[in-house]
């Protein structure tokens, strides 16, 4: 079965992203974005866009498109942009943290954009981003050089085939080449269930702010809030015994 992608543009509607001299960044990613997919789907995947025209998107939004979708990865475009023009220039990825495949994938990523003449400014951290948090797949944003950067923008518009091409060709290269098995998250650690979605998003905030990444999984006229992902059921009960000392109710899932 061919993996699911979901290419998601960044920013769109009232939300323009960075801008420079009238060039807006939704635009830009909106375009790059429809080509990545294009060629993604050329090479025999199964893609699909949190947004295919001028439409705003919240990010938690396009998170649970990917989601609902059961895409097997997640990838957003967008540009970079610095206080001053011309202050910066190159491409970086973004990560909810440096390891598995998204990692590899995100160097990959660099490595071919580096090819066309474009710095390597490599991977970057970012576990506040809700496109990285909320997305259950393996997700990278993927920076396509700097919007306010001559060179960057050169580069972007002379080779813009080729640029979509080098993230294709990445995203490909780690997919078809990868030879690690990751282990599936098999645990999740539940701290509430809830009628109104509302008290579920408020618990699930409070455990994000307490450092846990989570879900809010319907369950009938509930709504569960469930943390982590553990492929271990020890691994599943320490994060109970830390959550229930920190002041929450827990109760260890199997996501089977």
């Amino acid at each position: 079965m061919a993996k699911r992608i979901i290419v998601d543009a960044g920013h769109g509607g009232f939300d323009n992203g960075a801008s420079f001299n009238g060039r807006l960044e939704k635009n830009d990613n909106l375009r790059l974005a429809l080509q990545v997919g294009k060629d993604l789907a050329d090479m025999g995947y199964e893609v699909y866009y949190t947004r295919d025209d001028d439409t705003y998107q919240s990010p938690s939004a396009k998170a649970a498109i990917a989601n609902e979708a059961g895409a097997d990865f997640f990838v957003s475009i967008h540009r970079n942009s610095s206080a001053e023009p011309n202050q910066y220039n190159g491409v970086q990825t973004l990560v909810f943290d440096d390891s598995g495949i998204k990692s590899e994938m995100s160097a990959n990523v660099n490595q071919e954009l580096a090819k066309l003449g474009f710095q390597n400014l490599g991977i970057s951290v970012r576990p506040n981003l809700t496109v990285l948090r909320r997305t259950k797949m393996p997700a990278i944003l993927v920076e396509a050089g700097f919007i306010n950067s001559d060179k960057d923008n050169a580069l972007f518009d002379s080779k813009f085939n080729e640029v979509a091409q080098a993230i294709a060709t990445g995203i490909d290269q780690t997919l078809t080449q990868n030879t690690t098995t990751y282990p599936s998250a098999n645990y999740r650690v539940q701290i509430g269930l809830f009628r109104n979605y509302g008290n579920a998003q408020y618990q699930l905030n409070k455990a994000q702010e307490d450092g846990f990444s989570g879900y809010i999984v319907p369950s009938g006229p509930y709504y569960a809030v469930q943390v982590g992902d553990y492929s271990e059921l020890d691994q599943a009960a320490a994060a109970a015994r830390q959550l229930r000392s920190m002041g929450y109710e827990t109760l260890v899932v199997s996501t089977d």
